[in-house]
């Protein structure tokens, strides 16, 4: 059965807040955008159901952070209309509190993880490219495990035992085998975790070339 993309799964308490002036969203949205250009967030009809995908955060304060709501992954650019805080993430209890004009990404317990584990990540980047997930091994990403669906606590806890790994702190980026086309990156400032992203999917092209291009070689060899 395939997986629906943007359900919430945890349990949720937000309170309906405007956005509050300190917020700093310039940034964010700046490469935000570059990454609904690469097709990295977006919409579109073919994949997932029709849904939206691709989220992104900032920490704001010790482990709060700033996060796009759910379902505005087709939205080319987003305001602070679209934008929310977790003041608060309980992984063991599967939890979330949150305040602003929309509701969190439904990932949103996955970059709690993330921020929660290490102070340094200042961003994080979820988004979904068929090219870089299919590419995980030969690329030798790191990854969760293929039985750890999305947006659940064991996906949160599963990411923070990678993140004990001194491989994926040099790469800043994993995939999320259990979760279709699912890769995330992070880093101290969004061009770092962004470009992590970009270098990721250009080296998935690359690769995914190659083959295609080995392919008939192999088939003209077996005839």
């Amino acid at each position: 059965m395939q997986e629906t993309e943007g359900v919430i799964k945890y349990h949720l308490d937000h309170r309906q807040t405007e956005a509050k002036p300190d917020w700093s969203l310039t940034t964010m949205n700046s490469w935000r955008c570059l990454l609904y250009k690469l097709e990295l967030i977006g919409q579109n009809p073919k994949r997932y159901m029709g849904y939206g995908y691709g989220n992104i955060s900032q920490r704001f304060t010790d482990e709060q952070f700033i996060i796009s709501g759910t379902q505005t992954g087709g939205l080319a650019e987003l305001s602070e209309q679209h934008y929310c805080l977790v003041e608060n993430a309980d992984i063991n209890s599967n939890s979330l509190y949150s305040s602003g004009p929309c509701k969190p990404s439904s990932e949103a317990l996955s970059h709690a993880s993330l921020y929660q584990q290490d102070l340094a990540i200042q961003c994080v980047i979820h988004a979904h490219s068929p090219e870089i997930w299919h590419s995980t091994k030969a690329l030798k990403l790191a990854h969760t495990s293929a039985t750890i669906a999305y947006g659940t606590p064991e996906m949160a806890r599963g990411i923070g035992e990678l993140l004990h790994a001194k491989e994926l702190k040099q790469q800043g980026l994993f995939t999320l085998l259990g979760h279709e086309d699912g890769v995330i990156s992070f880093g101290q400032n969004f061009p770092e975790a962004a470009c992590t992203m970009i270098r990721a999917l250009a080296n998935a092209k690359q690769h995914l070339t190659l083959e295609a291009q080995k392919a008939p070689i192999k088939n003209a060899q077996s005839v």
